[in-house]
């Protein structure tokens, strides 16, 4: 009885104060699930605020499954350009392929089938079974599981387990709207059970929130240290032209354009120009600059001074603007 009542709160509080983000526009069921698919590859590891224009150039250019499967690789990531994580970019394509070849161009609604598709886990396929096709699924991420562990008043090293937490999201309850019961969950973290200073006067759920009970919002995380890593990058110049290669060799910006570099095993005295935190990774970064003749494969000579005319990764550039500078 009381998840129901939860239930009807939360989703009285979303219909009175939910965003109007362009993947919640009515528009047709075919167009709804498409909409989920991208947005759910783009708000992988980036800030709903972020996605929005990228959101809307993509489809504008890429209006539906078919489009993505045939887009060129230049064309589809010159639209990604600026998101990062360029792995989404071309896992969503792939995906568009499968779907195209084995589902006759329809976003399965199953779990099996979702989590074929490159780049789709167990998050992704739960947020497109709920979104997208209104299932009673809900979708753990970071704004659900901020509320979960506030309500709840989650601390211990075993509640706050990921497994722990999924038992636990059964709190919650089911709807019939179960589409819009998960971006209502979400909603909730983003805009009132924010990581610091929750907003909890706004808060559909103050009165059974053990948290607010005892004024301690504080959240335990599970912190995962990043890996530091060294590398020299090597600048060769001439004429205020500067070579890159084709990323080969690093599982970082794979296929994409970065200078050359190389990486070193626990250096000593090691003088770092340049840091970069990338996935997991803490890059620690020595700039050298050289002059041999040496001949790289798929390497081109790019102006400094037109970086914008270029389709390069966000990486590249800045370090190409600390180069300008310096």
């Amino acid at each position: 009885m009381k998840e129901k009542i939860i239930t009807k709160k939360i989703l009285k509080w979303y219909d009175l104060n939910k965003r109007p983000l362009p993947w919640r526009k009515k528009v047709s069921v075919e167009k709804k699930q498409y909409y989920t698919l991208i947005s759910e590859f783009m708000l992988q590891q980036t800030q709903v605020i972020t996605v929005i224009p990228f959101f809307n150039r993509f489809i504008k250019n890429l209006p539906s499954i078919n489009s993505l499967a045939k887009v060129s690789e230049k064309k589809l990531i010159k639209l990604w350009e600026g998101l990062g994580y360029y792995s989404r970019a071309r896992n969503l394509k792939k995906s568009a392929q499968v779907i195209l070849k084995n589902f006759d161009g329809k976003l399965p609604d199953n779990f099996e089938d979702l989590i074929t598709l490159p780049g789709i886990g167990n998050y992704t396929a739960n947020a497109i079974l709920a979104i997208a096709f209104n299932k009673p699924y809900i979708p753990l991420d970071g704004n659900i599981e901020r509320v979960l562990k506030r309500y709840l008043y989650l601390k211990k090293d075993k509640e706050i387990q990921k497994d722990y937490l999924l038992q636990k999201k059964i709190v919650f309850g089911k709807t019939l709207r179960s589409s819009d019961y998960a971006q209502a969950l979400m909603e909730l973290g983003a805009l009132i059970c924010k990581p610091n200073n929750p907003i909890c006067a706004q808060c559909p759920i103050i009165k059974n929130c053990k948290s607010y009970k005892k004024k301690d919002f504080s959240l335990i995380k599970n912190i995962k240290k990043n890996k530091d890593k060294y590398f020299v990058l090597k600048v060769y110049k001439k004429n205020q032209r500067y070579l890159l290669i084709k990323n080969k060799k690093f599982n970082f910006l794979k296929n994409l354009t970065i200078f050359p570099m190389e990486e070193l095993s626990n250096p000593k005295n090691f003088n770092k120009n340049l840091n970069f935190k990338m996935s997991n990774m803490n890059m620690n970064i020595k700039i050298e600059y050289s002059n041999d003749n040496k001949k790289f494969p798929y390497s081109y000579w790019v102006d400094g001074t037109k970086m914008n005319s270029y389709m390069l990764p966000s990486f590249t550039k800045k370090i190409v603007q600390y180069l300008e500078k310096n």
